[in-house]
């Protein structure tokens, strides 16, 4: 775990740092990662063989009957096709220099995901952070934004922060029918999955607000929806509720198999971040986001070179 505490005193720094002085930001938030799973090395050789492998047994799965699990052609043709309008404040732009900076970030998170995916069952990603405003929605969005922009790949973005969602709104689509209505049995999966222009992306938002989002995330239909839709995808990824006010994103993070932990450079406090991230030690933690790094301090390939060491 040296790792994601070394990532945590970063973003610790970067708070003392950014009170002392005025500097300048950039528009889209920087990436970078902190990764904590520990791959061994492969030849290329052996690293393509991997790859070919996982990539037929996504085929097979795919496109196979397992009890209830859906094909991904089947659940297109059937689930809601609404017009998404996007929110660009919640989308990083690509436009420019800063654009393909950011946009080389999320590719370089893409990989990672991969290559722990290459060693590893990895489909389920959990998305979370320590308090709320550190811009795990912003990574969510932007990270399956990454992954669909590589056509073969197809990704299923689901909002499970019943208390204060937010995908829909970076999507510019309806917040329901959604999770919340299919837990409660009031609608199947067909109805709440979402599918606009972008062929190879489906996203369940958050659906009607609730009294009870703990328990609902914690019921068996939970457990039943994930098993149904993951085999249609390469990617399922979850934007969970910050873990210090509430234990939801611990009690999602069961039934996932890796988590990625958001931290904000010059704003989470390092003891807080290290209470909330050791909650997910013993739960496939897999790696530490850390947003809205300072352009000036020049540290975008800290943690990315450190790991070639």
């Amino acid at each position: 775990m040296s790792r994601i505490h070394e990532a945590l005193k970063r973003a610790e720094q970067e708070k003392s740092e950014s009170a002392a002085r005025s500097v300048a930001r950039e528009e889209a938030p920087r990436v970078t990662v902190a990764p904590v799973y520990e791959q061994p090395a492969r030849s290329n050789q052996q690293s393509n063989h991997v790859g070919e492998e996982a990539t037929r047994s996504r085929q097979t799965e795919r496109f196979t009957d397992r009890g209830t699990s859906l094909r991904f052609e089947e659940l297109v043709a059937r689930c809601t096709h609404p017009e998404w309008k996007a929110d660009s404040t919640l989308r990083a732009s690509l436009a420019g220099e800063s654009g393909r900076v950011v946009g080389e970030r999320f590719r370089t998170l893409r990989s990672r995901l991969y290559q722990i995916a290459g060693t590893r069952s990895l489909r389920r990603v959990l998305i979370t952070s320590s308090m709320q405003g550190e811009g795990k929605t912003f990574i969510a969005t932007n990270l399956v934004r990454s992954i669909i922009r590589q056509a073969d790949k197809r990704a299923l973005l689901i909002d499970a922060d019943l208390r204060a969602p937010r995908l829909h709104t970076a999507l510019g689509a309806p917040s329901t029918l959604g999770l919340s209505d299919y837990l409660r049995g009031e609608a199947d999966e067909y109805r709440i999955v979402q599918n606009s222009e972008t062929p190879n992306l489906c996203f369940i938002p958050c659906g009607t607000r609730v009294s009870n989002p703990s328990e609902l995330l914690l019921s068996e239909r939970m457990k039943v929806l994930l098993e149904t839709v993951t085999p249609a995808f390469d990617w399922v990824i979850l934007d969970s509720p910050p873990s210090v006010p509430v234990h939801d994103a611990s009690s999602l993070a069961d039934l996932c198999d890796g988590v990625l932990f958001i931290v904000r450079a010059g704003e989470t406090s390092y003891e807080v971040a290290k209470k909330a991230s050791s909650e997910f030690r013993d739960k496939n933690l897999i790696g530490v986001v850390m947003n809205q790094v300072d352009k000036s301090q020049g540290r975008g390939d800290y943690y990315y070179n450190a790991e070639k060491k």
